[in-house]
Protein backbone atom coordinates (compact mmCIF):
# COMPACT_ATOMS: atom_id res chain seq x y z
CA UNK A 1 0.00 0.00 0.00
CA UNK A 2 1.05 3.76 -0.77
CA UNK A 3 2.23 5.50 2.47
CA UNK A 4 2.60 9.22 3.38
CA UNK A 5 5.74 8.60 4.64
CA UNK A 6 9.36 8.28 2.45
CA UNK A 7 12.43 6.72 3.53
CA UNK A 8 14.74 9.62 4.20
CA UNK A 9 18.23 9.15 3.39
CA UNK A 10 18.44 6.16 6.03
CA UNK A 11 16.06 3.99 7.92
CA UNK A 12 14.02 5.71 10.62
CA UNK A 13 11.05 5.44 12.67
CA UNK A 14 8.79 7.17 10.74
CA UNK A 15 6.34 9.93 12.47
CA UNK A 16 2.83 10.86 11.48
CA UNK A 17 3.42 14.12 9.05
CA UNK A 18 7.02 15.27 9.12
CA UNK A 19 6.41 17.64 6.63
CA UNK A 20 5.60 20.29 8.35
CA UNK A 21 4.12 22.45 5.58
CA UNK A 22 1.61 19.34 4.50
CA UNK A 23 -2.37 20.38 5.60
CA UNK A 24 -3.03 17.99 7.86
CA UNK A 25 -4.62 18.75 11.52
CA UNK A 26 -4.92 15.78 13.74
CA UNK A 27 -6.91 16.80 17.37
CA UNK A 28 -5.17 16.39 20.88
CA UNK A 29 -8.30 14.92 22.85
CA UNK A 30 -7.10 12.67 25.47
CA UNK A 31 -9.61 10.09 24.44
CA UNK A 32 -11.49 8.16 21.19
CA UNK A 33 -12.76 10.85 18.75
CA UNK A 34 -13.71 10.97 15.45
CA UNK A 35 -15.05 13.28 12.63
CA UNK A 36 -17.72 12.18 10.51
CA UNK A 37 -18.73 15.45 8.31
CA UNK A 38 -17.09 19.00 7.12
CA UNK A 39 -18.39 21.85 5.42
CA UNK A 40 -16.65 24.77 4.27
CA UNK A 41 -17.41 28.06 6.21
CA UNK A 42 -18.47 31.63 4.63
CA UNK A 43 -15.00 33.27 5.64
CA UNK A 44 -13.28 30.30 4.23
CA UNK A 45 -12.32 28.29 7.01
CA UNK A 46 -13.19 24.65 7.26
CA UNK A 47 -15.71 23.10 10.27
CA UNK A 48 -16.35 19.38 10.88
CA UNK A 49 -18.45 17.56 13.16
CA UNK A 50 -18.06 13.93 15.09
CA UNK A 51 -17.49 13.14 18.35
CA UNK A 52 -15.03 13.19 21.61
CA UNK A 53 -14.83 11.21 24.87
CA UNK A 54 -14.38 12.92 27.71
CA UNK A 55 -14.02 12.10 31.65
CA UNK A 56 -16.84 12.56 33.36
CA UNK A 57 -16.21 13.64 36.75
CA UNK A 58 -18.48 11.87 39.74
CA UNK A 59 -21.52 14.52 41.07
CA UNK A 60 -22.96 15.35 44.18
CA UNK A 61 -26.22 16.86 42.89
CA UNK A 62 -29.29 15.31 44.81
CA UNK A 63 -31.12 15.05 41.30
CA UNK A 64 -33.19 11.82 40.60
CA UNK A 65 -33.09 10.14 37.51
CA UNK A 66 -35.52 8.01 35.89
CA UNK A 67 -33.18 7.21 32.63
CA UNK A 68 -29.86 5.44 33.18
CA UNK A 69 -27.83 7.15 30.25
CA UNK A 70 -28.85 10.08 32.16
CA UNK A 71 -27.23 8.93 35.62
CA UNK A 72 -24.33 7.59 33.86
CA UNK A 73 -23.58 10.56 32.30
CA UNK A 74 -23.78 12.70 34.83
CA UNK A 75 -22.63 10.16 37.76
CA UNK A 76 -20.23 7.71 36.57
CA UNK A 77 -16.35 7.55 35.80
CA UNK A 78 -16.87 6.22 32.41
CA UNK A 79 -15.79 8.32 29.06
CA UNK A 80 -18.87 9.86 27.39
CA UNK A 81 -19.48 10.61 24.05
CA UNK A 82 -20.61 14.10 22.97
CA UNK A 83 -20.76 15.72 19.72
CA UNK A 84 -18.02 17.73 18.91
CA UNK A 85 -17.15 20.33 16.71
CA UNK A 86 -13.85 21.85 15.58
CA UNK A 87 -13.29 24.84 13.20
CA UNK A 88 -9.35 25.21 11.59
CA UNK A 89 -8.01 28.21 9.45
CA UNK A 90 -6.46 28.11 6.19
CA UNK A 91 -3.37 27.88 7.99
CA UNK A 92 -3.94 24.67 9.62
CA UNK A 93 -4.63 26.77 12.79
CA UNK A 94 -7.42 24.97 14.99
CA UNK A 95 -9.78 27.92 15.67
CA UNK A 96 -12.44 26.85 17.98
CA UNK A 97 -12.91 22.83 19.37
CA UNK A 98 -16.06 22.58 20.93
CA UNK A 99 -18.13 19.96 22.62
CA UNK A 100 -22.10 19.88 23.15
CA UNK A 101 -22.32 18.67 26.54
CA UNK A 102 -25.47 17.25 26.09
CA UNK A 103 -27.70 15.61 29.05
CA UNK A 104 -27.30 12.55 27.16
CA UNK A 105 -24.08 10.09 25.18
CA UNK A 106 -24.12 11.92 21.77
CA UNK A 107 -22.21 11.71 18.26
CA UNK A 108 -22.76 13.80 15.54
CA UNK A 109 -23.01 12.49 11.84
CA UNK A 110 -23.50 15.45 10.05
CA UNK A 111 -23.23 19.05 9.70
CA UNK A 112 -25.13 21.69 7.14
CA UNK A 113 -24.29 25.33 6.74
CA UNK A 114 -27.41 27.83 6.81
CA UNK A 115 -27.42 31.42 5.61
CA UNK A 116 -26.28 32.95 8.99
CA UNK A 117 -23.03 31.61 8.14
CA UNK A 118 -24.14 28.98 11.28
CA UNK A 119 -24.86 25.27 10.92
CA UNK A 120 -27.37 22.50 11.51
CA UNK A 121 -26.16 19.53 13.41
CA UNK A 122 -27.43 15.82 12.92
CA UNK A 123 -26.58 13.02 15.39
CA UNK A 124 -28.36 10.29 18.01
CA UNK A 125 -28.15 9.62 21.66
CA UNK A 126 -26.65 6.41 21.88
CA UNK A 127 -29.42 5.36 23.87
CA UNK A 128 -31.97 5.64 20.93
CA UNK A 129 -33.08 9.18 19.96
CA UNK A 130 -32.39 11.52 17.37
CA UNK A 131 -31.16 15.34 17.34
CA UNK A 132 -30.96 18.36 15.56
CA UNK A 133 -29.24 21.02 16.94
CA UNK A 134 -28.92 24.64 15.26
CA UNK A 135 -25.61 26.69 16.28
CA UNK A 136 -24.41 30.15 15.31
CA UNK A 137 -21.36 30.82 13.66
CA UNK A 138 -19.13 30.35 17.31
CA UNK A 139 -20.49 27.23 17.71
CA UNK A 140 -23.24 28.04 20.02
CA UNK A 141 -26.58 25.87 20.66
CA UNK A 142 -29.64 27.93 20.12
CA UNK A 143 -31.35 25.12 20.38
CA UNK A 144 -31.27 20.99 20.45
CA UNK A 145 -34.13 19.23 19.53
CA UNK A 146 -34.07 15.50 20.31
CA UNK A 147 -36.99 13.42 18.66
CA UNK A 148 -37.84 9.88 17.27
CA UNK A 149 -40.41 7.12 18.16
CA UNK A 150 -40.32 5.40 21.14
CA UNK A 151 -37.83 2.45 20.55
CA UNK A 152 -34.58 2.64 19.06
CA UNK A 153 -33.45 5.06 16.36
CA UNK A 154 -30.55 6.02 14.36
CA UNK A 155 -29.12 9.07 12.29
CA UNK A 156 -27.68 7.88 9.32
CA UNK A 157 -27.13 11.60 7.66
CA UNK A 158 -28.67 14.98 7.44
CA UNK A 159 -29.24 16.62 3.97
CA UNK A 160 -29.44 20.29 2.65
CA UNK A 161 -32.51 20.98 1.13
CA UNK A 162 -33.22 24.06 -0.97
CA UNK A 163 -36.20 25.53 1.15
CA UNK A 164 -33.44 25.86 3.75
CA UNK A 165 -34.48 23.16 5.59
CA UNK A 166 -32.99 19.59 6.37
CA UNK A 167 -34.25 15.99 5.89
CA UNK A 168 -33.03 13.61 8.40
CA UNK A 169 -32.09 10.26 7.36
CA UNK A 170 -32.28 7.15 9.90
CA UNK A 171 -34.10 4.03 10.73
CA UNK A 172 -35.82 2.83 13.59
CA UNK A 173 -36.71 -0.64 15.01
CA UNK A 174 -40.58 -1.58 14.05
CA UNK A 175 -43.09 -0.34 16.23
CA UNK A 176 -45.16 -2.96 14.93
CA UNK A 177 -48.43 -0.75 15.55
CA UNK A 178 -50.21 0.09 12.42
CA UNK A 179 -52.04 3.05 14.82
CA UNK A 180 -48.60 4.64 14.69
CA UNK A 181 -49.39 8.13 12.69
CA UNK A 182 -45.69 7.95 10.90
CA UNK A 183 -46.27 4.47 9.83
CA UNK A 184 -46.17 3.63 5.95
CA UNK A 185 -45.58 0.02 5.46
CA UNK A 186 -43.33 -2.25 6.82
CA UNK A 187 -43.06 -4.84 10.01
CA UNK A 188 -39.43 -5.66 9.87
CA UNK A 189 -36.57 -5.18 12.33
CA UNK A 190 -35.84 -1.82 11.32
CA UNK A 191 -37.59 0.79 9.36
CA UNK A 192 -36.79 3.55 7.04
CA UNK A 193 -37.04 6.63 8.99
CA UNK A 194 -37.43 10.38 7.02
CA UNK A 195 -37.62 13.40 9.09
CA UNK A 196 -38.28 16.96 7.48
CA UNK A 197 -37.53 20.45 9.39
CA UNK A 198 -37.88 23.89 8.02
CA UNK A 199 -35.10 26.24 8.15
CA UNK A 200 -36.36 27.26 11.34
CA UNK A 201 -35.99 23.95 12.90
CA UNK A 202 -39.72 23.03 13.07
CA UNK A 203 -40.88 19.10 11.76
CA UNK A 204 -42.90 19.19 9.04
CA UNK A 205 -43.10 15.56 9.06
CA UNK A 206 -42.00 12.05 9.94
CA UNK A 207 -42.72 9.47 7.90
CA UNK A 208 -41.88 5.23 8.14
CA UNK A 209 -40.87 2.89 5.15
CA UNK A 210 -39.93 -0.35 4.60
CA UNK A 211 -41.22 -3.88 4.13
CA UNK A 212 -41.21 -7.27 6.47
CA UNK A 213 -37.56 -6.90 6.52
CA UNK A 214 -34.83 -5.25 7.70
CA UNK A 215 -34.51 -1.78 6.10
CA UNK A 216 -32.18 1.28 6.80
CA UNK A 217 -31.97 4.69 5.48
CA UNK A 218 -28.84 5.59 4.35
CA UNK A 219 -28.76 8.91 2.51
CA UNK A 220 -30.30 11.42 0.38
CA UNK A 221 -30.53 14.06 -1.88
CA UNK A 222 -33.12 16.54 -3.38
CA UNK A 223 -33.56 16.95 -7.13
CA UNK A 224 -33.78 19.55 -9.51
CA UNK A 225 -37.80 19.13 -8.98
CA UNK A 226 -38.15 19.26 -5.34
CA UNK A 227 -38.61 15.29 -5.14
CA UNK A 228 -36.12 13.64 -2.42
CA UNK A 229 -34.06 10.15 -3.75
CA UNK A 230 -33.48 8.46 -0.90
CA UNK A 231 -31.30 4.96 -0.63
CA UNK A 232 -31.79 2.50 1.66
CA UNK A 233 -30.97 -1.19 2.34
CA UNK A 234 -33.20 -4.29 2.37
CA UNK A 235 -31.53 -7.22 4.79
CA UNK A 236 -33.07 -10.69 4.83
CA UNK A 237 -31.54 -13.97 4.96
CA UNK A 238 -28.01 -13.87 3.48
CA UNK A 239 -29.00 -11.01 0.94
CA UNK A 240 -28.49 -7.58 1.23
CA UNK A 241 -30.24 -5.38 -1.65
CA UNK A 242 -29.86 -1.87 -2.64
CA UNK A 243 -33.41 0.29 -2.71
CA UNK A 244 -33.68 3.78 -4.62
CA UNK A 245 -36.52 5.04 -3.31
CA UNK A 246 -38.00 8.39 -4.81
CA UNK A 247 -40.74 10.37 -2.85
CA UNK A 248 -42.21 14.36 -3.17
CA UNK A 249 -41.15 16.91 -0.98
CA UNK A 250 -43.92 15.89 1.73
CA UNK A 251 -42.61 12.36 2.02
CA UNK A 252 -45.64 10.37 -0.38
CA UNK A 253 -43.10 7.49 -2.56
CA UNK A 254 -43.44 8.24 -6.57
CA UNK A 255 -41.42 4.95 -7.49
CA UNK A 256 -38.89 2.68 -5.63
CA UNK A 257 -36.49 0.50 -7.75
CA UNK A 258 -34.78 -2.33 -6.16
CA UNK A 259 -31.19 -3.07 -7.76
CA UNK A 260 -29.56 -6.03 -7.43
CA UNK A 261 -26.45 -7.47 -9.47
CA UNK A 262 -27.70 -9.99 -11.18
CA UNK A 263 -23.99 -11.35 -12.75
CA UNK A 264 -23.24 -12.52 -8.86
CA UNK A 265 -26.05 -12.76 -7.02
CA UNK A 266 -24.47 -14.36 -4.11
CA UNK A 267 -22.26 -10.53 -3.87
CA UNK A 268 -23.43 -8.10 -0.76
CA UNK A 269 -24.25 -4.91 -1.97
CA UNK A 270 -24.15 -1.66 0.37
CA UNK A 271 -24.93 1.90 -0.68
CA UNK A 272 -22.79 4.73 1.17
CA UNK A 273 -23.83 7.46 -0.26
CA UNK A 274 -25.62 9.51 -3.12
CA UNK A 275 -25.44 12.93 -4.70
CA UNK A 276 -26.52 15.04 -7.44
CA UNK A 277 -24.24 15.34 -10.34
CA UNK A 278 -24.29 19.16 -11.95
CA UNK A 279 -26.34 17.70 -15.24
CA UNK A 280 -28.75 17.04 -12.82
CA UNK A 281 -28.23 12.82 -12.78
CA UNK A 282 -27.53 10.64 -10.02
CA UNK A 283 -24.43 9.25 -8.58
CA UNK A 284 -24.10 6.30 -5.75
CA UNK A 285 -21.35 5.16 -4.39
CA UNK A 286 -21.73 1.44 -2.85
CA UNK A 287 -19.68 -1.09 -1.61
CA UNK A 288 -19.64 -5.02 -2.73
CA UNK A 289 -18.79 -8.00 -0.89
CA UNK A 290 -17.89 -11.28 -3.16
CA UNK A 291 -18.27 -14.30 -2.08
CA UNK A 292 -15.06 -14.20 -0.20
CA UNK A 293 -16.09 -11.04 1.77
CA UNK A 294 -13.73 -9.12 -0.17
CA UNK A 295 -14.94 -5.45 -0.46
CA UNK A 296 -14.43 -3.25 -3.50
CA UNK A 297 -16.04 -0.07 -5.19
CA UNK A 298 -19.26 0.16 -7.11
CA UNK A 299 -20.22 3.37 -9.04
CA UNK A 300 -24.19 3.19 -10.42
CA UNK A 301 -24.79 6.87 -12.32
CA UNK A 302 -28.82 7.13 -12.93
CA UNK A 303 -31.17 9.69 -13.91
CA UNK A 304 -34.51 11.12 -11.97
CA UNK A 305 -36.66 8.38 -14.30
CA UNK A 306 -34.56 4.93 -12.92
CA UNK A 307 -31.96 4.44 -16.07
CA UNK A 308 -29.40 3.28 -15.43
CA UNK A 309 -27.09 5.24 -17.08
CA UNK A 310 -23.42 4.08 -15.75
CA UNK A 311 -22.43 1.08 -13.35
CA UNK A 312 -18.86 0.94 -12.89
CA UNK A 313 -16.81 -1.68 -10.36
CA UNK A 314 -12.96 -0.36 -9.53
CA UNK A 315 -11.24 -3.27 -8.07
CA UNK A 316 -8.25 -2.58 -6.11
CA UNK A 317 -5.74 -4.97 -4.48
CA UNK A 318 -6.52 -4.52 -1.33
CA UNK A 319 -10.48 -4.30 0.03
CA UNK A 320 -11.67 -0.42 -0.31
CA UNK A 321 -14.73 1.65 0.25
CA UNK A 322 -15.88 4.62 -0.26
CA UNK A 323 -17.84 6.57 2.48
CA UNK A 324 -18.15 9.98 0.33
CA UNK A 325 -18.05 11.38 -3.09
CA UNK A 326 -18.43 15.04 -4.71
CA UNK A 327 -17.98 16.32 -8.11
CA UNK A 328 -15.89 19.18 -9.38
CA UNK A 329 -16.79 22.27 -11.26
CA UNK A 330 -15.14 20.45 -14.27
CA UNK A 331 -16.73 17.24 -14.19
CA UNK A 332 -14.24 15.41 -12.31
CA UNK A 333 -15.24 13.57 -9.30
CA UNK A 334 -12.75 12.64 -5.60
CA UNK A 335 -14.38 9.98 -3.45
CA UNK A 336 -12.85 9.19 -0.22
CA UNK A 337 -12.91 5.98 1.92
CA UNK A 338 -10.57 3.20 3.03
CA UNK A 339 -8.68 0.64 2.21
CA UNK A 340 -7.39 -2.43 3.74
CA UNK A 341 -4.41 -4.81 4.40
CA UNK A 342 -3.70 -7.15 6.56
CA UNK A 343 -2.04 -5.42 8.97
CA UNK A 344 -3.21 -1.84 8.97
CA UNK A 345 -6.20 0.50 7.01
CA UNK A 346 -5.51 3.82 5.16
CA UNK A 347 -7.44 6.77 3.98
CA UNK A 348 -8.27 6.14 0.38
CA UNK A 349 -8.96 9.20 -1.82
CA UNK A 350 -10.22 8.79 -5.72
CA UNK A 351 -10.23 10.77 -8.41
CA UNK A 352 -12.46 10.15 -10.97
CA UNK A 353 -13.39 11.63 -14.36
CA UNK A 354 -16.71 12.31 -15.27
CA UNK A 355 -17.43 8.52 -16.91
CA UNK A 356 -16.20 7.44 -13.20
CA UNK A 357 -12.75 6.02 -14.63
CA UNK A 358 -10.76 5.86 -11.96
CA UNK A 359 -8.01 8.45 -12.77
CA UNK A 360 -5.68 8.51 -9.52
CA UNK A 361 -5.87 7.17 -6.33
CA UNK A 362 -3.78 7.88 -3.23
CA UNK A 363 -3.81 6.26 0.23
CA UNK A 364 -2.69 7.95 3.93
CA UNK A 365 -2.34 6.98 7.40
CA UNK A 366 0.34 5.44 9.37
CA UNK A 367 0.83 1.78 10.36
CA UNK A 368 -2.68 1.81 12.35
CA UNK A 369 -5.89 2.45 11.73
CA UNK A 370 -6.81 5.20 9.43
CA UNK A 371 -9.98 6.15 7.69
CA UNK A 372 -11.79 8.91 5.72
CA UNK A 373 -15.60 9.88 6.41
CA UNK A 374 -16.47 12.67 4.46
CA UNK A 375 -14.99 15.79 1.93
CA UNK A 376 -16.25 19.08 1.11
CA UNK A 377 -15.09 20.88 -2.24
CA UNK A 378 -13.57 24.27 -1.55
CA UNK A 379 -13.80 27.26 -3.31
CA UNK A 380 -10.44 27.41 -4.70
CA UNK A 381 -11.20 23.87 -5.81
CA UNK A 382 -9.25 22.41 -3.36
CA UNK A 383 -10.76 19.75 -0.58
CA UNK A 384 -11.37 19.06 2.84
CA UNK A 385 -11.51 15.78 4.08
CA UNK A 386 -12.81 14.64 7.40
CA UNK A 387 -11.98 11.16 9.77
CA UNK A 388 -9.66 9.75 12.17
CA UNK A 389 -6.34 8.67 12.53
CA UNK A 390 -4.73 6.41 15.14
CA UNK A 391 -1.13 6.50 16.42
CA UNK A 392 1.22 4.10 16.14
CA UNK A 393 0.96 1.43 19.43
CA UNK A 394 -2.31 3.26 20.13
CA UNK A 395 -6.34 2.09 20.80
CA UNK A 396 -7.40 5.81 20.57
CA UNK A 397 -9.20 7.43 17.38
CA UNK A 398 -8.44 10.97 17.06
CA UNK A 399 -9.50 13.32 15.00
CA UNK A 400 -8.53 13.93 10.98
CA UNK A 401 -9.01 17.16 9.14
CA UNK A 402 -6.64 16.90 5.69
CA UNK A 403 -6.73 18.93 2.93
CA UNK A 404 -5.89 18.16 -0.67
CA UNK A 405 -5.35 19.17 -4.24
CA UNK A 406 -7.58 18.30 -6.74
CA UNK A 407 -5.41 15.38 -8.17
CA UNK A 408 -5.09 13.73 -5.07
CA UNK A 409 -2.30 15.30 -3.18
CA UNK A 410 -1.87 16.80 -0.23
CA UNK A 411 -2.47 20.40 -0.27
CA UNK A 412 0.78 22.42 1.42
CA UNK A 413 -0.43 25.40 3.85
CA UNK A 414 0.61 28.71 2.55
CA UNK A 415 -1.59 30.57 0.17
CA UNK A 416 1.54 31.10 -2.12
CA UNK A 417 1.24 27.72 -3.33
CA UNK A 418 -1.22 28.77 -6.21
CA UNK A 419 0.95 31.39 -7.39
CA UNK A 420 3.86 28.95 -7.73
CA UNK A 421 2.06 26.39 -9.59
CA UNK A 422 1.01 28.58 -12.15
CA UNK A 423 4.00 30.09 -12.34
CA UNK A 424 5.91 26.84 -12.71
CA UNK A 425 3.26 25.53 -15.40
CA UNK A 426 4.12 28.69 -17.63
CA UNK A 427 7.96 27.97 -17.04
CA UNK A 428 7.93 24.71 -18.30
CA UNK A 429 5.03 25.04 -20.53
CA UNK A 430 6.60 23.28 -23.87
CA UNK A 431 8.29 19.90 -21.49
CA UNK A 432 4.63 19.71 -20.44
CA UNK A 433 3.14 19.94 -24.07
CA UNK A 434 5.66 17.53 -25.24
CA UNK A 435 4.82 14.77 -21.87
CA UNK A 436 8.87 15.57 -20.71
CA UNK A 437 7.14 15.89 -17.14
CA UNK A 438 3.84 16.57 -15.14
CA UNK A 439 3.36 19.32 -12.27
CA UNK A 440 1.21 18.50 -10.07
CA UNK A 441 -1.05 20.72 -7.73
CA UNK A 442 1.36 19.97 -4.75
CA UNK A 443 4.70 21.42 -6.74
CA UNK A 444 6.28 18.73 -7.12
CA UNK A 445 7.31 17.63 -10.66
CA UNK A 446 7.25 14.48 -12.33
CA UNK A 447 9.65 12.78 -15.42
CA UNK A 448 7.60 11.00 -17.78
CA UNK A 449 9.44 11.13 -20.94
CA UNK A 450 10.52 7.01 -21.64
CA UNK A 451 14.63 8.54 -22.17
CA UNK A 452 14.38 9.88 -18.08
CA UNK A 453 13.58 6.53 -16.89
CA UNK A 454 16.46 4.39 -15.33
CA UNK A 455 17.45 1.01 -16.50
CA UNK A 456 16.84 -1.60 -14.09
CA UNK A 457 18.89 -1.71 -11.31
CA UNK A 458 20.92 1.32 -12.53
CA UNK A 459 21.23 4.61 -10.99
CA UNK A 460 24.48 7.03 -12.86
CA UNK A 461 22.60 9.12 -15.97
CA UNK A 462 22.80 8.48 -18.98
CA UNK A 463 23.60 11.74 -21.90
CA UNK A 464 19.88 12.01 -22.34
CA UNK A 465 19.23 12.84 -18.99
CA UNK A 466 22.09 14.98 -18.52
CA UNK A 467 21.08 17.25 -21.33
CA UNK A 468 17.33 17.03 -20.50
CA UNK A 469 18.59 18.19 -16.43
CA UNK A 470 20.96 20.39 -18.12
CA UNK A 471 17.42 22.24 -19.55
CA UNK A 472 15.28 21.74 -16.41
CA UNK A 473 18.00 22.88 -13.56
CA UNK A 474 18.57 26.20 -16.02
CA UNK A 475 14.57 26.83 -15.80
CA UNK A 476 14.54 25.76 -12.60
CA UNK A 477 16.88 26.90 -9.89
CA UNK A 478 17.20 30.30 -10.97
CA UNK A 479 13.16 30.30 -10.15
CA UNK A 480 13.70 28.67 -7.01
CA UNK A 481 16.55 30.69 -6.14
CA UNK A 482 14.68 34.46 -6.89
CA UNK A 483 12.38 33.46 -4.25
CA UNK A 484 14.22 32.07 -2.21
CA UNK A 485 12.69 33.93 0.68
CA UNK A 486 9.88 31.09 0.57
CA UNK A 487 11.36 28.14 -0.03
CA UNK A 488 11.69 25.92 2.72
CA UNK A 489 12.86 22.63 0.95
CA UNK A 490 13.56 21.32 -2.37
CA UNK A 491 13.60 17.66 -1.91
CA UNK A 492 15.21 15.44 -5.10
CA UNK A 493 13.79 11.55 -4.49
CA UNK A 494 14.58 8.50 -6.05
CA UNK A 495 12.28 5.53 -6.52
CA UNK A 496 12.53 2.40 -8.00
CA UNK A 497 9.94 -0.81 -9.45
CA UNK A 498 9.73 -3.64 -6.73
CA UNK A 499 11.21 -6.64 -8.32
CA UNK A 500 15.06 -7.54 -6.96
CA UNK A 501 15.99 -10.61 -8.20
CA UNK A 502 14.78 -13.81 -6.53
CA UNK A 503 15.69 -12.03 -3.16
CA UNK A 504 13.28 -12.37 0.39
CA UNK A 505 11.21 -9.63 1.01
CA UNK A 506 13.82 -7.58 3.40
CA UNK A 507 16.69 -7.71 1.12
CA UNK A 508 14.41 -7.11 -2.18
CA UNK A 509 13.65 -3.36 0.41
CA UNK A 510 16.78 -2.61 1.57
CA UNK A 511 18.28 -2.98 -1.54
CA UNK A 512 16.01 -1.02 -3.51
CA UNK A 513 16.28 1.44 -0.51
CA UNK A 514 20.25 1.92 -1.39
CA UNK A 515 19.14 2.04 -5.18
CA UNK A 516 16.75 4.99 -5.20
CA UNK A 517 18.66 6.86 -2.67
CA UNK A 518 21.44 6.49 -5.45
CA UNK A 519 19.14 7.74 -7.97
CA UNK A 520 18.38 10.68 -5.87
CA UNK A 521 22.15 11.42 -5.47
CA UNK A 522 23.42 10.78 -9.13
CA UNK A 523 20.45 13.82 -9.80
CA UNK A 524 21.11 16.26 -7.08
CA UNK A 525 24.74 15.87 -7.27
CA UNK A 526 25.21 16.77 -11.17
CA UNK A 527 22.62 19.93 -10.32
CA UNK A 528 24.75 20.96 -7.72
CA UNK A 529 28.21 20.55 -9.19
CA UNK A 530 27.10 23.09 -12.22
CA UNK A 531 25.64 25.58 -10.44
CA UNK A 532 27.34 28.70 -8.98
CA UNK A 533 29.06 29.01 -5.57
CA UNK A 534 26.41 31.35 -3.85
CA UNK A 535 23.13 28.89 -5.47
CA UNK A 536 25.64 26.29 -4.07
CA UNK A 537 25.99 27.75 -0.75
CA UNK A 538 21.56 28.34 -0.84
CA UNK A 539 20.81 24.89 -2.25
CA UNK A 540 23.05 23.30 0.88
CA UNK A 541 20.39 24.75 2.93
CA UNK A 542 16.80 23.75 1.58
CA UNK A 543 17.86 20.70 -0.94
CA UNK A 544 16.88 17.21 0.31
CA UNK A 545 17.61 13.65 -0.66
CA UNK A 546 15.61 11.26 -0.16
CA UNK A 547 14.74 7.38 -1.34
CA UNK A 548 11.28 5.83 -1.39
CA UNK A 549 12.53 2.04 -2.47
CA UNK A 550 9.56 1.23 -4.57
CA UNK A 551 6.31 2.66 -1.90
CA UNK A 552 5.34 4.85 -4.31
CA UNK A 553 5.58 3.07 -7.74
CA UNK A 554 3.72 3.63 -10.35
CA UNK A 555 0.16 1.20 -10.82
CA UNK A 556 -2.38 1.60 -13.65
CA UNK A 557 -5.96 -0.42 -12.29
CA UNK A 558 -3.37 -2.07 -9.62
CA UNK A 559 -0.96 -3.10 -12.10
CA UNK A 560 2.17 -1.64 -11.60
CA UNK A 561 4.10 -0.24 -14.58
CA UNK A 562 7.53 -0.86 -13.67
CA UNK A 563 9.39 1.69 -15.80
CA UNK A 564 7.77 4.53 -15.28
CA UNK A 565 8.29 2.98 -11.74
CA UNK A 566 12.29 3.90 -12.22
CA UNK A 567 12.50 7.15 -11.73
CA UNK A 568 13.74 10.32 -9.91
CA UNK A 569 10.99 12.91 -8.85
CA UNK A 570 11.24 16.87 -7.27
CA UNK A 571 8.98 18.58 -4.20
CA UNK A 572 8.93 22.36 -3.72
CA UNK A 573 7.84 22.67 0.08
CA UNK A 574 6.76 26.35 0.99
CA UNK A 575 7.61 28.22 3.92
CA UNK A 576 4.55 29.64 6.01
CA UNK A 577 3.25 32.56 5.36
Amino acid sequence: MKKLFPLILILVTTILYSKTDDFSVISKKQFNSALFDITEDYDRTITAVGFAKEFKKDSTSSRVYTNAFDYLASQSGKYGSQMHIIKVDNKAKVLLSKSAHLHRFNEAVAVVKTPSNGYFIGGYTLDGSLIVAKLDSNANILYAKIFGTKNYDRMSNLVSLSDGGVLAVGFSITSRDTRDNMFETGLGNNDIYLTRFSKDGRILWSKKYGTKHDDRGIDAVEAIDGSILVITTTSYEKNRDVTIMRITENGNKIWLKQYKDEKNPDDLIVPRKIIRLRDNNFVIALSQYNSMQKEHVRFIKFDLYQNILIDKEIFTTYPSSISDIKEFSNGKLMAVGYVKDSFNTDGLVFVLDSNLVLLNQEHYGDDNYDAFKSLVILHNSQVGVAGMHTDNFSQESKMWILKLNQDGSIAQVSTNIGKFYDRLCSIFKDEIKKHKIVIKEDLSIEFVDNNLYFKTAKYKLTPKQKEFLDSFRKKLIPFLYKNREYIETLEVSGHTSSEWGVSDFSSSYLNNSKLSLNRSYSVLSYIFKNESKDIQKWLSKVVKGSGYSYSKNIEFNDIEDRTKSRRVSFKILLKHD
